[in-house]
């Protein structure tokens, strides 16, 4: 499980841990497709855990899921390749910037006034201009939630630290501030917009989903058009463009940008779980032009009233920027019939459980927003039947060291459980990466699938 320890604050996350325990196995037959070779070779798998059910409690399609017997052999069957994630997108050892001296996680919360610390900042600096209301609200929404992210998150690194998951000496081992690995190219979402320009199938041809056998390599045309589904209990590798992408066991995608969501609701399934990380516009996606966004417009066009089951649990992911916190909460969630319910935040700290940035810091913040909000209509009826479903509280943390690709998000599996009933269909929104049990879209959803971000382990 992606849980290392929950305290009444939150969850402490491994966040590679529960990537690894997808269960990445292929037939060795199928493990090197195409001349596929691993880069690097791992003389024991000893590192690895043993493929569990991580989507424990979550729908997969027939209702069962890989468990630690698929990882084992038996007499006349084809040996089985195991890859896993490559380690070194998770090495975060160093904060990105170094905090203040009196800023350590273990050393208890300062007493500092946070509008005096932001006063000897702007004089530090020699800032010239006043704050702008945009960060006048960022300002007075971060005094409302310091403490209680300062005091959680300290909680939790301390379990992390006596149980050995985090290690003060990680900080002295690293080496500065992670480096990140090569870019994969892999075009997907320019793919995407070439799909415009094919010629629309008629409703006589249309197919809803297809389920991946053997063969490896799938027509584009083919992904764009309808969903993908892995339903067996081993991993699949799909060729694309060249380009390889491991699928793991009962999961199910739609590769399309937001001009083309009609083969999901092809698909007729109500999700009682939907996880939406849209794109943001800001300033710093306009810079780097790293991928598009989307205005607030095109996202409450998103057709999540048709998509989510009576009582789902809509989670967005928000950027500290105030203006797409009252967006949420006051524009998007009322025109999709959903009752905003908590503001939960995900912290990120390095192994030695420090903030990957200060908190205090006025440019980023070491912490993302996640507005929880259920589905109105009659709920009643569809939680009545599972007992064991918990209110949502208002204020949760998720801590967790980050990984170093940009916007490769903690799973919440294992967080969201108890908040919904057993069996629960669950499905995330402008995804890159898939996951056991759940049915992912977006323009780049095999995007952290990509063979390259894997090593592949040698046969024990």
């Amino acid at each position: 499980m992606s849980v290392v320890h929950r305290l009444a604050a939150g969850w402490l996350l491994d966040h590679l841990s529960f990537i690894n325990q997808s269960g990445y196995e292929i037939r060795g037959s199928s493990a090197y497709p195409g001349g596929v070779f691993p880069h690097e070779s791992v003389t024991s798998a000893g590192d690895c855990p043993p493929a569990a059910t991580v989507a424990a409690g979550f729908s997969s399609g027939d209702g069962s899921g890989p468990g630690p017997g698929d990882a084992i052999e038996t007499e006349g069957e084809a040996a089985r390749m195991r890859y896993v994630f490559r380690k070194e997108f998770f090495d975060v050892s160093q904060p990105h910037i170094a905090a203040a001296p009196e800023e350590p996680l273990w050393q208890g919360c300062p007493a500092v006034n946070f509008f005096f610390h932001c006063f000897l900042i702007l004089q530090k600096r020699k800032r010239k201009c006043v704050f702008n209301q945009g960060e006048l609200d960022a300002l007075e929404y971060h005094s409302k939630v310091r403490r209680l992210i300062w005091e959680g998150t300290s909680q939790l690194v301390q379990e992390g630290l006596r149980s050995g998951f985090l290690h003060r000496t990680a900080a002295e081992r690293g080496c500065g501030r992670s480096v990140v690995p090569g870019h994969v190219a892999c075009g997907l979402a320019e793919l995407c917009a070439m799909a415009k320009q094919f010629p629309a199938a008629s409703d006589s041809d249309h197919q809803a989903v297809q389920v991946l056998e053997q063969e490896t390599s799938v027509p584009e045309q083919d992904l764009l058009s309808c969903v993908t589904e892995n339903s067996s209990n081993l991993a699949k590798i799909v060729v694309l463009m060249g380009q390889k992408y491991l699928v793991p066991p009962k999961s199910r995608f739609l590769l399309s940008d937001v001009s083309c969501l009609q083969p999901l609701l092809n698909y007729k399934k109500k999700y009682d779980i939907i996880v939406i990380d849209p794109p943001w516009e800001n300033k710093s996606v306009k810079r780097s032009n790293r991928y598009s966004h989307l205005s607030s417009w095109q996202i409450k066009q998103i057709p999540v009233p048709a998509l989510a089951a009576p009582g789902c649990l809509v989670v967005t992911w928000v950027t500290n920027r105030q203006k797409h916190l009252r967006f949420v909460k006051d524009e998007l969630y009322p025109h999709w019939s959903v009752e905003p319910l908590a503001e939960w935040h995900w912290v990120k700290i390095t192994r030695a459980g420090e903030f990957v940035l200060p908190l205090d810091s006025l440019h980023k913040k070491p912490y993302e927003v996640l507005v929880l909000g259920r589905a109105q209509g009659d709920t009643s009826e569809a939680l009545r039947k599972s007992e064991d479903v918990l209110p949502v509280p208002e204020r949760k943390l998720i801590v967790s060291v980050p990984c170093v690709l940009h916007s490769h998000k903690p799973p919440l599996t294992a967080v969201l459980a108890e908040f919904t009933k057993a069996g629960a269909e669950c499905l995330e929104l402008f995804a890159r990466n898939l996951q056991p049990g759940w049915t992912s879209w977006g323009n780049e959803v095999l995007k952290f699938q990509h063979i390259d971000y894997f090593t592949l382990l040698q046969n024990e």
